[in-house]
């Protein structure tokens, strides 16, 4: 299965293990890294809490640093979701996220480190 991205296209490569697939991008080869991994791990109930589902998409692109040297960056974005939350309430949460990682303030954090104290 393909995953697109914007307009990139990862595609399906392999099971890095049973729950996790993992999808390269147009830019992976042998020497650079351009992937996708989407893992999910089944909820495990205790007593009478039912557990929570967590999923998670992590990036891992090599890169060419102002020195010339390589090095991968690596972002990842990890759902942790009780069992029985309103698929409402996933949406709304998943939106806050998606809406802070483009504001100013998740551009601070990721350039400045900026935590806003």
């Amino acid at each position: 299965m393909t995953v697109t991205v914007n307009t990139k296209a990862y595609a399906f490569d392999t099971n890095v293990t049973p729950d996790c697939g993992r999808h390269t991008g147009p830019s992976n080869t042998f020497e650079a890294k351009d992937y996708l991994d989407l893992k999910r791990t089944a909820p495990k109930p205790n007593g009478t809490f039912r557990g929570v589902s967590r999923a998670s998409a992590k990036f891992v692109r090599t890169v060419t640093l102002d020195d010339s040297t390589k090095a991968d960056a690596i972002v990842e974005a990890t759902f942790s979701i009780p069992v029985g939350m309103s698929q409402a309430n996933i949406d709304s949460i998943r939106d806050d996220l998606g809406d802070l990682l483009v504001s100013t303030n998740g551009s601070d954090l990721v350039y400045k480190h900026d935590i806003c104290q």
